[in-house]
């Protein structure tokens, strides 16, 4: 159990039989009557957001995550294999249970599995990945940084925006939560 004054961003509560991140927090005490705590909630199954408002020093029960490394081997047909880097165990995930971060998974990258009752909630991938781009139009001599961009295929699939000079065969590093261009490798 964790107190409602205890909360921060980033804390995992159990409310209604599901697992809910705390966004944002302000603990309110007005000038007449009891505090309390507002706080925007997130659900970690679905991603709804909610903003819910506890009593100060209310306690609700703290979802216990567990965390596993975890490196992506194969994929068989729609089922993604990964091995559990500790364990040596194999798993299997759907491209649903990983999310729309999918397209950049590549063989050999290793993610973090978040688990709440045998429950994937979350596949955590690196902040940033290097792919080479497979597809996009051919760059031209006098094109800038600044210039402006073009649409990219890497080799996992994913489309991504880069600028005019990049050409096809160039490793690239893609921020993986915003999908954009990062650099050259």
């Amino acid at each position: 159990m964790i107190s409602s004054n205890d909360f921060r961003p980033g804390v995992s509560i159990v409310l209604d039989g599901s697992v809910w991140r705390v966004v944002e927090f302000l603990h309110v005490k007005p000038g007449k009557g009891s505090a309390f705590v507002r706080t925007k909630l997130k659900n970690a199954q679905n991603g709804n957001v909610v903003e819910k408002t506890f009593r100060a020093g209310e306690t609700v029960p703290q979802a216990n995550l567990e965390k596993s490394t975890m490196q992506h081997t194969y994929k068989e047909g729609e089922e993604y294999v990964f091995m559990d880097m500790e364990s040596y165990e194999e798993g299997r995930l759907s491209a649903a249970q990983i999310g729309e971060r999918v397209k950049y998974l590549k063989e050999g990258m290793e993610v973090n599995v978040v688990r709440w009752d045998d429950q994937v909630l979350e596949v955590e991938l690196p902040n940033s990945v290097v792919l080479e781009v497979v597809q996009t139009d051919p760059g031209v001599k006098g094109d800038t940084a600044t210039g402006g961009s073009k649409p990219a295929t890497v080799e996992t699939g994913a489309m991504i925006m880069v600028p005019l000079f990049i050409s096809q065969g160039e490793r690239i590093r893609i921020d993986t939560r915003n999908d954009t261009y990062l650099g050259r490798e």
